[in-house]
């Protein structure tokens, strides 16, 4: 028999791997920040942490973009939106041409 056939299993595994064989990407656990730093309550007028969460055209963005939970999400939606009725934030932003 030659060496080639004789090989270990673990030499299979990464000869698999260089020749092109993928592995799955696996995405890391995304926690809700306001969770984690346990926020009981999303304030309108700290216009800093709630401007981090609408886009540049003035969109809110959504759960997936945030990673915050359900719970969190429709506070800090709750927040832009009297934010935006108080005027510290803007409903859109001015786009130029």
């Amino acid at each position: 028999m030659s060496e080639d056939t004789r090989r270990a299993p673990e030499a299979e595994e990464e000869g698999d791997e260089r020749m092109g064989a993928r592995r799955r990407y696996i995405r890391r656990p995304r926690f809700c920040q306001f969770c984690v730093d346990q926020v009981k309550a999303i304030d309108y007028k700290q216009a800093d942490l709630v401007r981090r969460y609408v886009t540049e055209q003035g969109k809110i963005r959504g759960r997936r973009d945030t990673g915050s939970c359900a719970k969190h999400q429709r506070m800090v939606t709750r927040a832009i939106k009297r934010a935006r009725h108080m005027a510290i934030l803007p409903f859109r932003t001015e786009r130029f041409r």
